[in-house]
């Protein structure tokens, strides 16, 4: 019996796509692209995600995890599985300088990239063959910015400002987004980075996603039709300005006319 039910299961992993190689190293690749990217993940990203891509859960140990720009020691620790993740989160990990972490447990900030050009293309390759989605292509000109505005407003203001200048949540730094690309803003959108939300295309359509990311280029270089911009901060820095100098101002202006007008 025992034989029986031994001999169903292997016959039910070979039926289920994916399942008979689920864990099973992939080797070198056959495409140089991905076969150069192979061997710089074993140099760079080994120690952190793991052999064949498929994470490390362990504790930290004093496995050095060579990589340009981090810190050596303890860094053989903690690094998620990159199944599944595509060349979607690759991209936007590596052409940000999120990846490599300079220490485990920091939150991934915007950082020189590290990697050449050839490399980066060459990483995401790799990590592709685990499968995944591709990197998105915006088009920001199809998009709306009046829409793009409130969808920003809606879903994205609440922890990058409405100007995107960043700002303040529990537990991370929603970073300032006047570096980040077209392509950029989009994978984020779609991966949702560290403590960002995750945004499906149920949730946000790619015309919509369109439109915010035509608003957020919006934001590098906005309008003053009021004059000053006072760092696009809203309303509190406007009314701080008028308490702290322009009602001072006013009530010297008020002190030397009633000097003048008493004698």
């Amino acid at each position: 019996m025992r034989a029986v039910l031994t001999l169903a299961f292997a016959v039910a992993l070979l039926l289920v796509p994916g399942a008979a190689d689920a864990g099973t190293p992939h080797g070198t690749p056959k495409e140089p692209l991905a076969a150069y990217g192979y061997h710089l993940y074993g140099q760079y990203c080994l120690a952190c995600h793991g052999g064949n891509a498929a994470g490390r859960y362990d504790e930290p140990s004093n496995a050095t995890g060579e990589g340009p720009g981090r810190e050596q020691g303890q860094q053989g620790g903690i690094g998620p599985s990159l199944h599944g993740v595509g060349a979607l989160a690759a991209d936007f990990y590596l052409r940000t300088g999120y990846m490599p972490l300079r220490h485990l447990g920091l939150q991934p900030r915007r950082r020189p990239v590290l990697f050449s050009d050839h490399q980066i293309k060459a990483l995401v390759a790799y990590v592709a063959t685990f499968g995944g989605p591709a990197i998105p292509t915006p088009k920001p000109a199809l998009g709306s910015l009046s829409q793009g505005q409130a969808l920003f407003t809606e879903h994205c203001a609440g922890c990058h400002q409405v100007l995107a200048q960043g700002g303040y949540v529990k537990g991370g730094l929603p970073p300032d987004l006047m570096q980040a690309t077209a392509r950029q803003v989009a994978e984020a959108v779609r991966i949702g980075p560290y403590v960002m939300p995750r945004f499906s295309q149920r949730a946000l359509s790619d015309r919509q996603l369109d439109s915010i990311v035509r608003y957020v280029q919006f934001t590098h270089a906005p309008t003053r039709p009021g004059g000053w911009g006072l760092g696009y901060l809203g309303p509190v820095p406007e009314g701080l300005v008028t308490w702290f100098l322009a009602i001072p101002a006013l009530l010297v202006l008020c002190l030397l006319l009633g000097r003048r007008l008493s004698r």
